[in-house]
């Protein structure tokens, strides 16, 4: 009988030992498709607006549709989705806009406070990015932000200055990437960005994909969104390179 028992409990340990492997690598494929651009809102299409980005050595472009839209209503078409976090990181967001709102100011108040609280010490973008996922983690068990954020950001530690930026999703999933779409503009921009971001491109040739990417959303995507805002960060700081309206006109 205890032979028995023993042999079954070794035939449990080995299904076990199966069936975890099958669901870690079931995991690990999951995490990295997540690392892709996936879908923005659950509860309304309209909301699954788009973000594109191209990354350099040394600038980062951030671009925004500049949409609100909920159902089969538009709101505003001047929308200004890229709220500058600090003098050289911008965060742009896609969601609903209560919580594109909501998450946008509440990241950016406290990464300000923080500074206020330290001295003036600035955070840099990897712990800006880690900041916004850990609030995300914290937030998905209790009231989860249904937004998709795309962090970019210039440091210069020792005098030699970076770009940088950094994907994450409203399930807390994070990844530092050379280029990414957020919303329904990954079906349509990540084959345009993957065949012409190289290495070291400059500033004119960056926005030309970003550009490239606008139109083929204007031509492609069934819906219109006939305004795009654009931004660059650099060793310069945060600027707004141009847009289709202008957000401060109320």
């Amino acid at each position: 009988m205890n032979q028995l028992l023993s042999s079954s409990m070794s035939c449990l340990r080995k299904v076990a030992k199966s069936t975890l492997f099958k669901l870690c690598l079931f995991t690990c494929i999951l995490s990295h498709i997540t690392f892709l651009p996936n879908h923005l809102n659950i509860h309304s299409s309209l909301h699954r607006i788009n973000l594109t980005t191209a990354y350099l050595h040394f600038t980062v472009i951030l671009a925004a549709d500049q949409s609100n839209a909920r159902s089969i209503l538009t709101y505003q078409s001047n929308l200004d989705k890229i709220t500058k976090l600090s003098p050289s990181s911008a965060l742009a967001v896609s969601g609903p806009n209560s919580d594109l709102v909501n998450f946008s100011e509440y990241i950016s108040k406290n990464i300000s406070l923080y500074q206020l609280s330290n001295d003036g010490l600035q955070l840099s973008t990897h712990a800006q990015a880690n900041y916004c996922r850990g609030e995300l983690a914290t937030a998905l068990r209790k009231g989860p932000y249904q937004v998709n954020c795309l962090l970019g950001g210039y440091d210069a530690p020792s005098g030699k200055g970076k770009g940088s930026l950094y994907w994450m999703d409203n399930y807390a999933a994070l990844s530092k990437v050379n280029y990414g779409c957020q919303g329904y503009a990954s079906n349509f921009c990540l084959s345009i960005m993957d065949r012409d971001w190289t290495e070291g491109l400059d500033q004119d040739q960056a926005v030309a994909i970003v550009d490239k990417c606008i139109r083929e959303l204007e031509v492609r995507f069934m819906m219109s969104q006939p305004n795009f805002i654009v931004k660059v960060v650099d060793k310069d700081g945060v600027r707004t390179l141009k847009f289709g309206a202008d957000p401060a006109d109320n």
